[in-house]
């Protein structure tokens, strides 16, 4: 992969600011033009983020609205996946945080679905979810959880998990083990330390780490992101969004890992931007910028209209940690 380009064709500002919902005009303004925006709160109160607080249920989470296979994963493991993907819209979007009381109540939900191990169990039946465990971590964090001990158990857990190569794998996989299989397995299977780490799986931990102010400067931290650094762009080990063509197909809030996720992991953690691998990301990003200032990437998750100035946000952050100009002076 190689492209010349080595600065933006034009700036995304004025189409960010022009996008006409109010939450990415308060994000550009404070995060890319360091302005005084005001109080983040005052997002809470916008229509769009009270229509997903209206749905929440009485016990904190949020109700997977599609049809389930019942005979592979629980109501309840359907809805752990459904309040993830909520909760990612409050926190991220509209900057709610455990100041709000459905916040808490969301937070007390997953903490319910966290084991004596410390993993937070349901989404793959009996098995370990070194996927949705971390994300749902970065998200508590990002909530205000950091300290809460919970999250703190979580980390441990995580950490006991790693492979020998020091990233991480779903651990059913390492058996061979099918979806199917994993999910009507009784117990769950521990992973074959000797295999080689998956970047989707290892992607979805360095974002609770790059989250958590203390984990961030921590050793394991950075050789996490080094080695992430380097699949950018390869393809997978295990069968789960192998393929390369996965990196390209991006969502906002972040889910599984692509390009932009992991930049902005790599970004926040400060690997430089003379690494290699970092030249080729911020290239491939650059490449992709139109005419409008957005960005040309397939989004494969949601149905927000804006979604692609969320996109176009999400890059600019990464960008501006790199010393990228994103203004027209």
């Amino acid at each position: 992969m190689t492209f010349s380009r080595k600065k933006l064709k034009t700036s995304p500002i004025p189409s960010l600011l022009s996008s006409g919902n109010p939450a990415i005009e308060y994000y550009t303004r404070r995060d890319l033009l360091d302005e005084n925006t005001g109080r983040e709160e005052d997002l809470w109160e916008l229509p769009a983020a009270l229509r997903i607080l209206r749905k929440q249920m009485d016990d904190g989470f949020w109700k997977y609205p599609g049809k389930i296979s019942g005979d592979l994963r629980s109501r309840e493991d359907y809805n752990q996946v459904e309040t993830y993907r909520v909760f990612g819209e409050l926190i991220c979007k509209y900057g709610l945080n455990k100041n709000h009381p459905q916040i808490r109540k969301a937070a007390e939900f997953f903490f319910s679905c966290q084991t004596l191990e410390g993993d937070f169990r349901g989404i793959y039946g009996n098995q370990y979810t070194t996927t949705y465990s971390p994300a749902i971590m970065e998200l508590l964090i990002k909530a205000g959880y950091g300290n809460d001990h919970r999250v703190k158990k979580g980390f441990q857990w995580l950490f006991s998990m790693s492979q020998d190569d020091g990233g991480w794998v779903i651990p059913f996989r390492t058996s061979g083990m099918n979806i199917k299989e994993a999910l009507l397995a009784s117990a769950p299977e521990l992973p074959d330390r000797s295999r080689p780490f998956s970047h989707l799986v290892t992607g979805m931990v360095l974002r609770a780490l790059a989250a958590h102010p203390e984990y961030l400067k921590s050793e394991v931290t950075r050789k996490t992101a080094k080695i992430l650094a380097i699949r950018l762009f390869q393809a997978d080990k295990y069968p789960d969004r192998r393929g390369k063509e996965y990196w390209e197909r991006v969502s906002y809030p972040f889910w599984f890992t692509d390009i932009i996720s992991a930049m902005d992991s790599l970004s926040i953690i400060g690997l430089s931007r003379e690494n290699p691998y970092i030249k080729e990301g911020l290239d491939f990003l650059i490449h992709k910028q139109n005419d409008e200032g957005l960005f040309d990437l397939k989004i494969v998750r949601g149905s927000d209209k804006d979604l692609k100035y969320w996109i176009c946000l999400a890059i600019c952050r990464i960008l501006k940690r790199y010393g990228f100009k994103l203004e027209n002076k």
